[in-house]
């Protein structure tokens, strides 16, 4: 009998710290809830979610207690868990997850700004620094060009003039027998002639193919 006794009595106290581990879970559930403002569609859904697990987690304590007999006992030991919670720990588990959630608010703020800090700024530092030093560099490319042009336009303006007997005779016989060869032989609407009967080949030969293509 004092073995059953005992066991009625451990079984009530596993039931009674249930009653107030269920109690804290729906606390921080609602208040976890609340902050993050979940759409009133899925409360219910939520709600349903947690009794089942509550069901199911007391249903386990209550195996390892007494075998999973229900009795009187079982109840009341929920029911004044339960009772005791909301009594003497709701206020302080509530104002105990509010700070929690601030905390984590507050950590992830300050990783979020410490990320900003130590990682993005220097990388868009960099990028500009980097613009920054290309530009340089391409306008002092710009410069050195420019001045390597002014110093060897004396040199080709010499150049061009010590093969001026060279190039310009070829320039006068170029004039005088090539080009009126070229208006003699009118070259250049020839040549405009052969592209335009080309593309018009062309053409004709891809809309033939295509309309095989149709017929196929």
């Amino acid at each position: 009998m004092s073995v059953s006794l005992s066991v009625q009595f451990w079984t009530m106290m596993t039931m009674l710290l249930s009653g107030i581990g269920m109690g804290i879970v729906f606390d921080g559930y609602r208040v976890v809830s609340d902050e993050l403002r979940i759409s009133r569609i899925w409360v219910p859904i939520f709600d349903l979610l947690y009794w089942i697990a509550a069901t199911i987690a007391v249903f386990q304590v209550l195996s390892s207690s007494n075998h999973g007999e229900v009795r009187f006992y079982v109840f009341l030991g929920l029911i004044l868990g339960i009772g005791c919670y909301y009594w003497l720990f709701s206020k302080i588990t509530v104002r105990l997850v509010k700070l929690l959630i601030l905390t984590v608010r507050a950590v992830t703020d300050f990783a979020i700004r410490a990320f900003r800090l130590l990682v993005v700024k220097p990388i868009i530092l960099l990028y500009r620094l980097a613009k920054l030093i290309l530009a340089f560099f391409r306008a002092f490319a710009m410069f050195l060009l420019k001045i390597v042009v002014q110093l060897l336009r004396p040199l080709w303006l010499l150049l061009s003039w010590m093969t001026k007997p060279i190039w310009k005779p070829a320039f006068r016989w170029w004039n005088k027998w090539v080009n009126p060869l070229i208006a003699k032989w009118r070259i250049a609407e020839r040549y405009q002639s052969g592209i335009s009967t080309f593309r018009g080949l062309w053409q004709r030969w891809k809309n033939r193919k295509d309309s095989n293509k149709d017929h196929d």
